[in-house]
């Protein structure tokens, strides 16, 4: 089948039709300077601020969803297929749309910079019909930074809008805009370009196998939520993007009784139900990832393929005890996740590998795992440390240990000696869980560096051993966690 020459996408009602786009084109740039669409704005340009937010309309098994996404680091063939609002849109002879009403109503708007983005963070939940609560609409409006208003007109103005009857032009044309974009779908492979600078969006396992077989040296792309900040930010001149967005084998999710493949293209909203599946802490790291924004596009393939120290789901992933599923033309293997990571920038990948998908195993009974993220902002921060860990649990005692680290050292890595030093504690032993915690000194030599120093990361690592050794002996009373209580729900 030949492949498309051009990016398609819905538009204030109408089909627009591109050919002539570049690879690394975004979406900020196409809005403002082609289309002169220039109340989306250009802020921090790495998707912190907010300034740039978008919505994008898509159909998820079946049924129109919109999503807040930042345009500044979004590329353009990232949105074939889909229906792209801005603020621009909303206002229908002259009248505001109900998100703006709000704003204006309870004083939402002081120097208006940010005021954009925030209207299109909430414009999706306005449309989800949902009724908005104070905890999602802090959630909702993590991605956006305002210096001058405050937050608490704002949070007032959507908790207002947002009662769960949409009320717009959107809501009144669900069904035909559904039925556009289920035209769009058509199975086809996309190849914008030439051999010497294009963007390509394959559909299939065999074109994607030919172009990393003939490419080697393109780019993976998945979300764009780090690719983004290449273009945009150290300015690298990327001619080959391979885009894994529109590959339907690697946006699966395959939950079985004893384990949950995700594939490699699903973004972190997409998977956060089945994290959640198998154990809340998951999820709860999933919801700081970022925003909703980088949430919306982000994709847990991605942050593994990234390879960061400071990624976020790799200490997970690690200890929960996860499997790697590689890809390189049509060959495949697969490796357990610690074995990935081998040095600072330097993963177990060749040129043109992709990877597939994960693979994490359920916690069975008898298993405990906690997660905890440490980070300067609570939300929308990255890790100055990253814990997490399983533990075996027989009769009080720990029998099997999984304990990984992000941020101590220039990989996500397993504690292999404190492992050891754990087996066989008593989760009534105090004083053995802290000779344990001592061993982290062996197993880590973290750095210097402006999100912590090495001496917080070494003494925060050893906290959070026993923070997760506390909780799971039962002593939820003294108060371990910001965000509420929880239950020692899977240990016997």
């Amino acid at each position: 089948m030949t492949a498309r020459n051009s990016i398609r996408f819905l538009r204030r009602g109408e089909v627009v039709e591109l050919t002539a786009v570049a690879p690394i084109r975004t979406v900020l740039d196409y809005l403002r300077l082609e289309e002169g669409a220039r109340g989306t704005k250009e802020g921090c340009c790495e998707g912190d601020c907010g300034a740039c937010t978008v919505a994008l309309g898509s159909l998820k098994d079946g049924r129109l969803v919109y999503e807040p996404v930042n345009a500044c680091i979004l590329l353009l063939g990232q949105i074939d297929g889909k229906e792209l609002v801005t603020v621009d849109d909303l206002s229908v002879s002259g009248k505001l749309h109900p998100i703006q009403q709000a704003l204006v109503d309870h004083h939402g708007s002081q120097c208006g910079f940010c005021t954009p983005g925030f209207v299109m963070s909430l414009f999706p939940l306005y449309q989800s019909g949902a009724v908005a609560n104070r905890k999602m609409v802090v959630d909702q409006l993590a991605g956006n930074l305002c210096r001058c208003t405050g937050y608490r007109p704002i949070v007032e103005a959507a908790l207002a809008a947002c009662t769960g009857k949409p009320d717009d032009a959107w809501s009144e044309a669900r069904l035909e805009i559904a039925q556009t974009l289920a035209g769009f779908d058509d199975g086809t492979d996309l190849f914008i370009g030439d051999d010497e600078e294009f963007f390509a969006a394959p559909a299939f396992d065999e074109a994607l196998a030919r172009l990393t077989e003939k490419h080697p040296d393109a780019v993976i792309l998945s979300g764009a939520t780090d690719v983004g900040l290449w273009i945009t930010k150290q300015l690298r001149p990327i001619r080959k993007i391979i885009f894994l967005g529109r590959m339907r084998s690697l946006r699966e999710i395959v939950e079985t009784i004893d384990s949950v493949r995700i594939g490699a293209a699903v973004t972190y909203a997409e998977a956060e139900p089945s994290f959640a599946a198998i154990d809340p802490d998951l999820a709860e790291l999933l919801r700081r990832i970022g925003s909703k924004q980088v949430r919306a596009t982000g994709t847990v393939g991605g942050n593994i393929a990234n390879g960061s120290p400071i990624g976020d789901t790799p200490p997970a992933l690690i200890a929960l005890g996860a499997g790697l599923e590689l890809r390189k033309g049509r060959q495949t293997r697969a490796l357990p996740i610690e074995d990935f990571f081998i040095a600072y920038g330097k993963q177990d990948r060749s040129p043109g590998e992709v990877v597939a998908g994960v693979s994490i195993p359920m916690l069975k009974r008898g298993e405990a795992f906690r997660c905890y993220k440490i980070t300067k902002r609570f939300d929308q921060d990255i890790s100055s440390v990253l814990g997490a860990f399983k533990f075996g649990i027989a009769q009080g005692r720990i029998t099997e240990a999984r304990i990984a680290y992000g941020g101590m050292a220039a990989t996500p890595k397993r504690a292999l000696k404190t492992e050891t030093a754990v087996k066989s504690l008593s989760l009534d032993d105090p004083a053995g869980w802290a000779a344990a915690a001592d061993r982290l000194a062996e197993d880590f030599q973290p750095i210097d560096d402006h999100r912590a120093s090495a001496a917080y990361r070494s003494e925060t690592a050893r906290n959070l051993l026993i923070k997760a050794l506390t909780e799971m002996a039962g002593e939820a009373t003294r108060n371990t966690r910001i965000t509420g209580m929880r239950e020692f729900a899977h240990a016997g």
